[in-house]
């Protein structure tokens, strides 16, 4: 047993421990140590290799705290796990406001892959972010569009998704084409809600600026001045990825996002995300944006269980080899 003291001033020793201690909990969770404020700093005991991971973590979280980043327990476990996996790789903690929510909550990048992700978008006419559930691909990219239309950028967003079921027949579904087509687009809808307000949201779609439609009625059209979003692409066709490509007009950017981990498309059709990834990958004004289960921001579980289904799925492609 070691034990090693922080040097920090009381009130950042505070902050570094967060509200009832709630981040020096999950760090000491993490590395098998016990943090403890004391006068000069804060005491870390345990094994001595453990400690320096921990105070790792701590001088990262320090940097952040005084750089005005928002810490919260997001933060903490992305700093952790960081440390746990021997990431040594810089974390930008420079302030990155995107947007602010109708609720007032500011919105902004929360890990190294989402502010790549954010720097893509402002860079390229065209990004495509691939990565699993709870990496805020979507959000993000919504975020974005909602900021280019507030700063008059573009003059309308467009939102769209191919309409697959998610491995489940729903049979039939009653009402009219929108009713039918709703349930596909929930997770846009809810995006735009959040960032913009209903009543906002209501205006502008009711005025045309916004449109949340199926892949389907994107074909024979030109969207010029637009910021488009494609959402959940690994189940487009690559007919159907090439078509939407191709509607891209003037003074327009666009963002493509999807899982490829996730394809609900039958077995005998290839994916249009997979392959437009060798397709593009050396077109100019194109930029593939990786996130990775470091970059979920969702319940820390659903990091855990990201991990897991990747390493079952290595497991089984060894097994096949």
């Amino acid at each position: 047993m070691a034990i090693e003291t922080f040097t920090v001033s009381p009130s950042e020793g505070i902050k570094l421990l967060g509200q009832l201690n709630s981040n020096a909990r999950q760090i000491d969770s993490a590395f098998g140590v016990k943090t403890e404020l004391v006068a000069n700093g804060l005491c870390v005991s345990g094994e001595p290799g453990q400690i320096a991971k921990a105070i790792q973590v701590y001088e990262r979280l320090l940097e952040g705290i005084r750089r005005g980043a928002e810490v919260d327990s997001q933060l903490v476990n992305y700093l952790t796990n960081s440390v746990l996996a021997g990431d040594d790789e810089e974390v930008d903690f420079s302030p990155d406001l995107i947007c602010v929510t109708a609720k007032g909550r500011p919105v902004h990048s929360k890990t190294s892959g989402q502010k790549k992700y954010v720097t893509a978008i402002q860079k390229n006419e065209l990004t495509f972010a691939i990565g699993p559930a709870g990496t805020g691909k979507t959000y993000l990219a919504v975020a974005m569009a909602v900021k280019a239309f507030r700063a008059q950028e573009v003059s309308r967003i467009i939102l769209t998704r191919p309409a697959v079921e998610a491995g489940e027949k729903l049979g039939y579904l009653p009402g009219d084409l929108q009713m039918k087509v709703d349930p596909y687009m929930r997770p846009l809808y809810d995006a735009l809600y959040d960032l913009m307000g209903y009543e906002a949201y209501q205006k502008n779609l009711e005025r045309g600026i916004i449109e949340v439609s199926p892949l389907a009625y994107m074909r024979g059209r030109t969207l010029d001045d637009s910021f488009i979003i494609l959402d959940e692409a690994q189940n487009t066709t690559p007919e159907q990825m090439k078509m939407f490509l191709t509607r891209i007009g003037f003074h327009s950017k666009a963002i493509v996002t999807g899982d490829i981990t996730q394809i609900d498309l039958p077995a005998s059709t290839s994916s249009g995300l997979v392959g437009v990834q060798k397709i593009l990958n050396t077109v100019e004004g194109i930029e593939f944006v990786h996130l990775t289960a470091k970059d979920v921001v969702r319940n820390d579980l659903v990091q855990r269980i990201i991990v897991a289904y990747e390493k079952a799925d290595t497991a089984k492609s060894k097994r096949r080899k």
